[in-house]
């Protein structure tokens, strides 16, 4: 029989796909927890199953009101609330950092039962720099939205990584190439799943790749750190461009001598509009 959990709030990592990830710790609190809070009781009621655990659930995403979260801090003095996501590690681009501050800030405990990561899972697959790494979450739908976000990144001397999702992939693939120029990425998807795959290459190489083919199931993109800063002047750039120009469209110019010179390919698109006036 489980031990019973202490009252408090109890942050339970679940599995990213293979249910035999889950812990043994993190089952045994699953079991002996006075309710679990989910995203999805489809989905947690699944694992659950599996682990043979009878217990409440409740739900608790992003639009859970304020109300409902002061309902569930009153518990914790004499309940013990597990917070599950649909999969994974709570709170990581997932809902919960505010139910986790309210229930310190009435003094209540808050423990957490570590486990799989689908951001951490994609770093170690990537085969990229891991020793300094940004997490993204979800960039911007919106094309501006999202060129700003990356702008606003580019300079960060770390691996990125970023979810994603299927059919907005190589949008994002594309965006990336354009705001940070040419860098090694990989795209990973259903990691620890039947089909788990891990793909790598240049940015460009990836956008391409998914572009007709958008896949299915859960992404991370890793994206590696910026190279040396780009020596390149204003002079370099012009000579080159000259040369593209007499050859090419303005934006398969900007793209040939972006990745050339390793520069980003904004600028040099931009360089190309004026010298191709």
């Amino acid at each position: 029989m489980s031990e019973l959990l202490p009252p408090g709030l109890h942050i339970v990592a679940t599995p990213i796909g293979n249910l035999g990830d889950l812990s043994p710790r993190a089952a045994d609190a699953l079991r002996a927890a006075d309710r679990i809070l989910v995203e999805d009781t489809r989905v947690t009621g699944k694992l659950l199953h599996h682990i043979g655990a009878k217990v409440p659930m409740s739900r608790y995403d992003d639009h859970s009101s304020d109300e409902e979260r002061q309902g569930i801090v009153a518990m914790l003095g004499t309940k013990a609330i597990a917070l599950v996501s649909d999969a994974g590690t709570p709170l990581i681009s997932d809902p919960g950092y505010k139910l986790v501050r309210a229930a310190r800030v009435a003094g209540h405990s808050v423990h957490t039962i570590p486990g799989p990561s689908a951001a951490i899972a994609a770093l170690t697959l990537a085969g990229l720099p891991t020793d300094r790494f940004l997490f993204l979450g979800f960039l911007p739908a919106k094309a501006k939205a999202r060129a700003d976000a990356i702008a606003d990144i580019a300079a960060v001397r770390a691996t990125l990584v970023l979810y994603e999702s299927g059919p907005r992939l190589a949008d994002t693939l594309a965006a990336l190439e354009e705001g940070l120029g040419p860098r090694e990425a990989a795209v990973a998807r259903e990691i620890s799943k039947l089909h788990e795959e891990c793909v790598t290459g240049m940015l460009r190489q990836l956008a391409e790749r998914y572009a007709d083919a958008p896949p299915k199931g859960e992404i991370v993109i890793v994206v590696a750190p910026p190279g040396e800063a780009a020596t390149a002047s204003d002079d370099d750039l012009d000579t080159a461009l000259d040369e593209a120009l007499t050859r090419l469209s303005p934006s398969r110019a900007a793209a040939e001598v972006a990745e050339q010179l390793n520069i980003p390919r904004k600028r040099a698109y931009a360089r190309a509009l004026e010298r191709s006036k």
